[in-house]
């Protein structure tokens, strides 16, 4: 009987989590997730749809991220759970990689040290992803873990892709354009063979349109550009984040209003984006239902920045042979893509309204010069297999 695989995926406040078998193409067992760890903690688990585990914890309770991996670890080993299979690995999203990172690791005590000494680039997303690590190893010391890097996929980018023009000696020092959805973006590289094999093997830009969102320019599969760059504030514009941003506005902000590093960034990470412009949301499924002024000016500058980046690629590129929608938006916004996709004719887009409302998989026109196609993301099987190819070449 094949064991499983855990893969976790650590936010500030929330733990998902998937469960898959341990063969040659992991197979999902079932997922969840623990919300509101600090505050009022909440955990779900479901398989085929259905609730198959579920608890509350008393408002108040700091269950923490070592709290829900205690409570996961003692849950799973329920013959009922697992069918008396145990956890023979974990595999972690962690944000960021730095230049040393082009591919997933064994953790071990210096891997470790690695990414801790990496979280001044990431401060609001590594922390998060090492105390799960940490959690599983006082939890199951036993087991082994694997980082897979949202960075790693955006290593094959040409060295002038990756620079900014500042002295050189603070790109010796990891400044440089990194990006991130790595995972997204690679699960999707992998299945195009399968959805469009001219697009697998041309020019594909791919839009993760999520909370968070960013533009990767594919060149026979393998990133050449991408919108997000040292931080994962860069690029479109999203939820709460900002997006691209003349660093002019920062120095203005700090001697007009007196505001300093933490308060750049709870400005730039939590109040800005859709939120920060319309005033109302952050959920584009929300702001899509409203009719204020300021939630239209919120959608329209979502979009515009999109064209922008698009076109931008498409220069990167030389041309383009495929746009793919993936993420929560991408995935699900029909008049988002719409909209995109009608204010980059110019680039030789053309829509099918029709397959479009329904959700393709293809959703352009037969007269489109560009092939449009809406195809979901799997980050959590791309850790899955990711965990388990490192752990064979070990053996």
């Amino acid at each position: 009987m094949p064991n499983a695989l855990l893969v976790l995926n650590a936010g500030s406040s929330s733990l998902k989590f998937s469960i898959f078998l341990d063969e040659e193409s992991p197979r999902l067992l079932l997922r969840g997730e623990f919300e509101a760890l600090s505050t009022h903690p909440r955990f779900t688990a479901r398989a085929d749809g259905a609730v198959i585990g579920e608890q509350d914890w008393a408002p108040g309770t700091r269950l923490g991220h070592e709290g829900a991996i205690a409570h996961l670890f003692a849950w799973g080993r329920r013959e009922e759970v697992l069918g008396g299979r145990h956890i023979s690995a974990v595999g972690h999203r962690v944000v960021h990689g730095g230049t040393r990172f082009f591919g997933p690791a064994r953790i071990d005590a210096a891997t470790l040290a690695e990414l801790e000494a990496l979280i001044p680039l990431a401060p609001l997303h590594q922390p998060h992803c090492l105390a799960a690590i940490q959690a599983v190893t006082r939890t199951a010391p036993t087991v082994a873990q694997v980082a897979c890097f949202d960075t790693a996929f955006h290593r094959t980018q040409p060295a002038v892709a990756q620079a900014f023009a500042l002295p050189r000696r603070y790109a010796e020092e990891g400044i440089r354009r990194y990006g991130f959805h790595g995972l997204s973006y690679e699960y999707i590289a992998s299945v195009l063979p399968e959805v469009d094999s001219h697009a697998a093997r041309g020019r594909t830009v791919v839009a993760h349109l999520g909370n968070g969102a960013s533009l990767c320019a594919l060149l026979g599969g393998r990133s050449v550009a991408t919108t997000m760059s040292l931080t994962a504030l860069d690029g479109l514009m999203m939820g709460t984040r900002c997006g691209a941003i003349d660093p002019g506005v920062l120095l203005y902000l700090m001697e007009r209003h007196g505001m300093d590093a933490r308060a750049l960034e709870r400005l730039l990470y939590e109040e800005s984006g859709l939120l920060g412009v319309s005033g109302e949301s952050s959920d584009m499924r929300d702001l899509l239902n409203r009719s204020s002024a300021a939630a239209g000016e919120a959608l329209d500058l979502f979009v515009y920045r999109i064209h922008r980046e698009l076109g931008s690629l498409a220069a990167a590129l030389h041309g383009l042979d495929a746009v793919v929608f993936t993420g929560g938006i991408g995935e699900h916004a029909v008049p988002i893509r719409a909209r995109v996709c009608q204010g980059a004719r110019w680039l030789g887009l053309e829509l099918d309204e029709e397959a479009n409302a329904r959700g393709g998989p293809r959703i352009s026109g037969p007269g489109s010069r560009v092939a449009l196609w809406v195809v979901p993301t799997n980050e959590e099987v791309m850790i899955a297999r990711h965990t388990r190819r490192v752990l064979c070449e070990v053996a």
